[in-house]
């Protein structure tokens, strides 16, 4: 005989006594409107299902309001009944959470296709089963994608957002910076970058002319006044006089 002062773990697929009250309640899903319910409903109903909701659209879908009409309507005691567990969920994730939230909520889950019952301890050792699978596969995708980035990494291969500019446009800008007439700014404009993001890819600006320095960061490139023609001066000096 166990005794009472022993802790015993508790989680959401524990084989917890429950009242069971044999209510059976139904759950049925298609994905498209042009599917039939029909006979998931005959199936339901010929299993014992005293009341069935029905919802249409996918399953990955979050958005299943049948579905939470259903969850609110069980009480402690009930089975859930569903003709598939593809009914319920499309995701093994998803369907060992919303299994095991119902467990803790006392209520059983049962799946006439793949003859899955959570009220008995075959049926929880299954769900147990399903759900160290689930971490298992977890875990080896976040082992993959841990690989596959020290990989890259080790052949050299960036990582991260792409840069703003290009190899070939740094190489262009380079050429442009060769003629005297043309300006950080102008070079800046004709590639639609900031003077900022041409500084942090061409270091050697740093010794450009000293009449242009490196923006801050945030900084817009200054407007440019465009110069007027002697006739043009004048009438300005005229009107300001």
């Amino acid at each position: 005989m166990v005794s009472d002062d022993v802790p015993r773990r508790v989680d959401g697929l524990s084989p917890e006594p429950v009242a069971v009250t044999r209510a059976l309640i139904g759950y049925a899903r298609v994905s498209t409107t042009g599917q039939n319910l029909d006979r998931q409903r005959r199936a339901l109903e010929a299993a014992g299902c005293g009341r069935v909701f029905a919802d249409t659209g996918s399953g990955r879908t979050a958005a299943r309001p049948q579905l939470a009409a259903c969850r609110a309507y069980l009480r402690p005691g009930d089975t859930l009944v569903v003709g598939s567990l593809d009914r319920l969920s499309r995701s093994l994730a998803d369907l060992i959470t919303l299994v095991a939230e119902l467990r803790t909520a006392g209520v059983g889950f049962r799946s006439l296709h793949e003859a899955l019952d959570t009220t008995t301890p075959g049926g929880r050792l299954v769900f147990h089963v399903f759900a160290a699978l689930a971490e298992f596969i977890r875990e080896l995708i976040v082992e993959g994608t841990r690989e596959g980035l020290d990989a890259a990494r080790a052949r050299g291969q960036r990582l991260g957002r792409p840069p703003a500019l290009s190899l070939d446009q740094v190489r262009h800008a380079r050429e442009l910076l060769t003629h005297p007439d043309n300006t950080v700014s102008s070079i800046a404009r004709l590639l639609r970058v900031s003077r900022t993001t041409l500084y942090a890819h061409l270091p050697e600006l740093g010794a450009r002319s000293a009449g242009e320095h490196p923006p801050a960061v945030g900084e817009h490139p200054p407007r440019e006044t465009p110069s007027l023609a002697p006739g043009h001066r004048a009438a300005v000096a005229t009107e300001t006089t």
